[in-house]
């Protein structure tokens, strides 16, 4: 057997599991944060511009029992990125060490089986690039 193949015997990963999370990916080798916005808009936002994140709960569970309960803001030098959903705290670390490789929706359906699920993703243009 070659060693890229899959050993049949191994237990398998869960989809709780963050190698197996559709909603972000993670690598200690990166130099930019992959954000697949739920536009449809694919942004490469920078390490180096980073400025800050912040988690909070979301202040739109006051009005809307089924909105997702946290709230992230994820800061660069040209462009906010609104994280809206659950287990953000795996983001948060992710991001602290620079290791967030991606970040992307998934389906709601998804939630009650992963550990941290992104909801929805908007991104603002704080600066244009000429």
């Amino acid at each position: 057997m070659k060693s890229n193949q899959l050993n049949n015997d191994s237990p398998s990963i869960s989809a709780s599991s963050p190698r197996d999370n559709p909603c972000f990916g993670t690598d200690p080798h990166i130099a930019a944060l992959n954000v697949l916005a739920d536009d449809g808009h694919s942004y490469l936002l920078p390490y180096a511009q980073f400025l800050y994140a912040e988690r909070n709960s979301n202040p739109a569970l006051e009005g809307e029992s089924e909105a997702p309960p946290e709230k992230m803001r994820i800061g660069f030098a040209r462009a906010d990125v609104i994280v809206l959903g659950s287990g953000l705290k795996a983001l948060e670390r992710a991001i602290q060490t620079c290791e967030l490789k991606f970040v992307k929706a998934a389906d709601r359906r998804l939630a009650a089986t992963l550990k941290a699920h992104v909801a929805a993703l908007t991104v603002i243009l704080t600066k244009e690039v000429a």
